[in-house]
């Protein structure tokens, strides 16, 4: 399946088709979605401008079919080491279980590696378990405890 699959850095026109991702399960659909757009295209703007920062795609038969954020974070710790950090990572629904995801996050894996980052972390919601079972597949460990404190 993943064979015509594709990968760009998205667009402002895909905005849309972001927002339905984001909202494409039951937390996200809480939190996210169409209503948002305009949030969307203010943070979408901020991360364009923003070096090491990008909302990359997975296209598929020129359908975006997922997604994720991939930053680069310098840091003092680790000797100063070049870190990235994945986040909102989504696939569409009906593309589940057909290796899109784990192609998305090795393309997402090169680009880090590439940059010279000696590290790739993410977080993910601890009631997604799904999406905990499938980053361990992929060798992520559950090495750190996250927290938020949203203002």
């Amino acid at each position: 399946m993943t064979t015509n699959l594709t990968f760009r850095e998205a667009e402002t026109a895909d905005l849309p088709e972001l927002a339905t991702l984001l909202s494409d399960d039951p937390i996200g659909a809480s939190r996210d979605g169409a209503q948002h757009l305009r949030a969307y295209e203010a943070a979408f703007k901020q991360i364009q401008a923003q070096a090491g920062n990008t909302i990359i795609v997975a296209v598929l038969a020129s359908e975006v079919v997922g997604m994720l954020q991939l930053t680069l974070i310098p840091g003092l710790s680790r000797g100063g080491m070049l870190r990235a950090q994945i986040e909102s990572v989504r696939v569409r629904n009906e593309h589940r279980g057909k290796k899109i995801g784990q192609a998305l996050l090795a393309h997402a894996i090169a680009i880090a590696r590439d940059a010279g980052c000696g590290l790739v972390q993410l977080t993910s919601d601890k009631q997604r378990h799904d999406a905990l079972r499938f980053y361990e597949a992929l060798g992520f460990t559950a090495s750190h405890e996250g927290m938020k404190l949203l203002l």
